[in-house]
């Protein structure tokens, strides 16, 4: 076989990888941006905790279709970029942050979360989750109230008996 065959055989596998390690993953349509806006996107991603790489459509699309899934064959067009995220969200929101702050020159195709196929308007509803932080802390305080208006009552109860 050609080298370029083997090369890239040995790419799909890269992003085979990628796919299997990230928890999400979007597909971006990034067309109109200008090199300074596309580093401060990229910029904003590794704050997050993610990865952006603009790839091949049909290398991307062949890694997911060795893993068995088909149903971006149709996002697989035109200028794509990928966000492979380390979490449900964190992609997403940077996806749909960037979308709001530059207008028509980028926009969300799609999404692969958690084994699963998400259109722009599910990535949009990831994007609107808060982070796992910020729901164990509510969580947190959550559970902590009662506790917390127990013991308050308790001590009333304990003052008033002994005055």
């Amino acid at each position: 076989m050609s080298a370029n065959i083997e090369i890239k055989k040995q790419v799909v596998e890269d992003i085979k990888a990628k796919i299997q390690a990230a928890k999400s993953v979007v597909f971006i349509d990034y067309k109109g941006l200008t090199v300074g806006e596309d580093t401060e996107f990229r910029t904003e991603f590794r704050k997050a905790g993610c990865e952006y790489k603009v790839l091949k459509n049909t290398l991307v699309r062949r890694a997911f279709n060795e893993l068995g899934v088909t149903d971006f064959d149709a996002d697989l067009n035109g200028p794509t970029a990928v966000a492979f995220g380390n979490d449900e969200t964190s992609a997403a929101k940077v996806c749909v942050d960037a979308c709001k702050k530059y207008n028509d020159k980028i926009s969300v195709k799609s999404g692969y979360v958690d084994g699963a196929y998400v259109d722009a308007n599910g990535v949009k509803v990831f994007a609107s989750i808060p982070s796992k932080e910020v729901l164990l802390a509510k969580l947190l305080g959550s559970l902590q109230s009662p506790l917390t208006k127990f013991a308050m009552c308790v001590k009333a109860i304990a003052e008033k008996n002994e005055g």
